[in-house]
């Protein structure tokens, strides 16, 4: 045997544990999801009969993907005009914010940034009583514009403070030339910030689309009209409201999770672009 051979099975053996343990955590990872979807497939008596393994193909319910599909479509709505309208106001006024802060320097500016940067140090827990009575006085309670307002200002903070050290970053050359060519502050904002910070952009837009879609607390305490349910309250409803059909819930959130993975696909590369840029600007 070749000393080439014998040093490429001792690499090969010194990194089984490494791809073992990884082959674990992506099991234990993909256990809930492969759970749901198989339980999806099944009546009440075979789920109870046979919970952990998949039933055989001539037992599949494919109907409870139709009745699932039915329920939830409305609650998917919602909450896409709520994650969508939230992810886009957030980032254009984060935007703005970030510019402001990064380009111009004013009296005790540093201390109203770090006034600023206190407001990530602030639980949301904290303030539900005080938003409640807020859009109370706002007439704003059961309303998709709560939640739309509340995911918009929700991560101005976070944006902003990402976004800004992005905007230092790119060269004051480039502002310069484009007010020598004399383009306003909201044309440099189009023409030099969006295309230069592009990655982060659409990371931010990723993470905030992701907590708009996720967010379960404030839907609950601020909507009582079924048909304005965003889809984590739908789904808890769900679950009460019928008598453990399994198969029809577990096909509703496996529904649920789709528009999730079908972004996450097909935005992963931007995603990680926008991470990897960050960890290079440092």
């Amino acid at each position: 045997m070749s000393a080439q051979t014998q040093s490429v099975g001792k690499k090969s053996g010194r990194e089984f544990p490494k791809h073992l343990a990884i082959w674990l955590i992506l099991g234990l990872e993909l256990l809930p999801f492969y759970m749901m979807l198989q339980i999806s497939l099944k009546d009440n008596p075979t789920f109870i009969a046979n919970t952990w393994l998949p039933s055989l193909p001539r037992d599949w319910v494919w109907g409870n993907f139709l009745h699932a599909g039915k329920l939830i479509l409305p609650f998917v709505a919602n909450s896409i005009v709520v994650s969508v309208s939230g992810t886009v106001g957030c980032l254009f006024l984060a935007l703005l914010g970030a510019y402001f802060f990064a380009r111009y320097r004013m009296p005790f500016s540093q201390i109203l940034w770090g006034l600023f940067l206190l407001l990530m140090l602030l639980p949301g827990i904290a303030n539900i009583v005080t938003l409640f009575a807020l859009l109370k006085t706002m007439n704003l309670l059961n309303t998709l514009w709560a939640l739309i307002i509340l995911a918009i200002s929700g991560g101005q903070v976070f944006c902003i403070y990402v976004l800004r050290n992005f905007i230092e970053e790119i060269p004051r050359d480039l502002f310069e030339a484009a007010e020598m060519d004399g383009a306003s502050h909201f044309a440099q904002l189009l023409n030099v910030v969006i295309p230069m910070s592009g990655p982060i952009i659409g990371t931010l837009a990723i993470l905030q689309f992701l907590g708009s879609w996720n967010d379960f607390l404030m839907p609950l305490i601020i909507l009582r009209d079924p048909e304005l349910f965003t889809i984590g309250v739908g789904l808890i409803y769900l679950d009460g409201e019928y008598v453990k059909q399994w198969g029809q819930i577990m096909a509703a959130f496996f529904l649920a999770s789709v528009p999730l993975i079908i972004i996450f696909l097909f935005t992963m590369k931007l995603f990680v672009r926008g991470l990897s840029s960050g960890a290079v600007k440092g």
